[in-house]
């Protein structure tokens, strides 16, 4: 390793302090990460926009209807006697938007109450997310066309700051689309090693070897129904298995998830109530009632094929500046060790 590669290593390794990160604010490090997230933001509002995409406010105190698939990270609160939660997703708000802006978008703070100190884990950071009305090619299109826009952005704006930080510029200018795409089968076969097995969840470390073995951006499709959330839409040919992606990238793993979504309502509520989801949720004293909106929503109106995704902001840009350690990737990372 050379001398500017150590100089890098060292700018990014002080921005894992987060019980003082007040003492890095003057720092060029933490100038440089916010000018950096500022254009990637820039960037995919860019494409938004431009692509007709309708930004909608979404609410961040919910009923479970605001959770992804892992129920038992949401934080609750006191509403008045009652329960809420801190969002973790404007997904299913989104979603019935679709069917009258027939593109539609959000940003807003996911919340996940994550018991983990470590590179990979924050209680709070921001996650983009996009609906539309289009099947899962059009949404996968969508997901790299957006990826592209933030890294071209980055590099236009921030050539400085980047090479201040070690990012490798000629991997990022070579980002372009269509990003490779593997399935699920396929990564089971090469992870044999790590002993995962079908119907298994991908782990961070899987994720890494994954895209390691790339070295460039990676879809990982069609995985299994059992796994992820009750309303990703089943593959017709092959209903173990759902129209569902995620993107991994180099230093980050996981960085988008997306799927086409089920918007037939007998096999909405169905889906349901067979979810793990509505298991952890009643173990919690909810109950199936906290989706009654949404139910009611598809039950009284006319569905509509669509698919949408959540961007991880801050995997995204753990990419562009070249860090496995999520804390290096915002200028004030939160999690259970320090919040400010």
């Amino acid at each position: 390793m050379d001398e500017l590669q150590l100089i890098a290593k060292g700018n990014l390794e002080m921005l894992t302090n987060t019980k003082t990160r007040y003492d890095l604010l003057k720092t060029k490090e933490l100038q440089s990460v916010a000018k950096i997230e500022a254009s990637l933001l820039r960037g995919a509002r860019k494409y938004f926009e431009e692509s007709g995409f309708t930004e909608i406010v979404v609410p961040h105190l919910t009923r479970a209807t605001g959770a992804c698939e892992n129920f038992m990270t949401v934080f609750e609160v006191d509403f008045f006697g009652g329960k809420k939660y801190l969002a973790q997703t404007g997904q299913l708000y989104l979603e019935v938007m679709t069917p009258f802006l027939n593109k539609v978008w959000c940003a807003g703070p996911s919340f996940r109450a994550e018991q983990e100190v470590d590179d990979r884990h924050l209680i709070e950071f921001p996650l983009l997310e996009i609906e539309h009305k289009g099947d899962f090619n059009e949404l996968l299109m969508h997901i790299e066309n957006t990826i592209v826009t933030m890294v071209q952005e980055a590099v236009k704006k921030n050539v400085d700051e980047l090479e201040f930080l070690g990012s490798d510029l000629d991997m990022l200018r070579k980002v372009k689309a269509p990003f490779r795409k593997i399935t699920y089968d396929k990564a089971v076969e090469m992870l044999s090693e790590f002993g995962v097995g079908w119907g298994d969840d991908l782990k961070s470390k899987h994720e890494k070897y994954i895209v390691e073995q790339f070295g460039e951006p990676v879809f990982v499709t069609h995985f299994p129904k059992k796994i992820k959330f009750f309303n990703m839409k089943e593959d017709e040919t092959r209903p173990e298995v759902v129209k569902s992606a995620d993107l991994l990238l180099p230093f980050s793993g996981e960085s988008v998830g997306a799927a086409e979504r089920e918007h037939d309502y007998e096999k909405l509520k169905q889906r349901l109530e067979e979810s793990t989801m509505l298991k952890l949720l009643k173990q919690r004293g909810g109950s199936i009632s906290d989706f009654d909106w949404f139910l009611n929503f598809y039950k009284n109106n006319k569905a509509v094929q669509h698919s949408g995704c959540g961007f991880g902001f801050n995997r995204i840009t753990q990419f562009v500046i070249n860090s496995s350690d999520i804390r290096a990737s915002t200028t004030f990372p939160s999690n259970k060790e320090a919040v400010i």
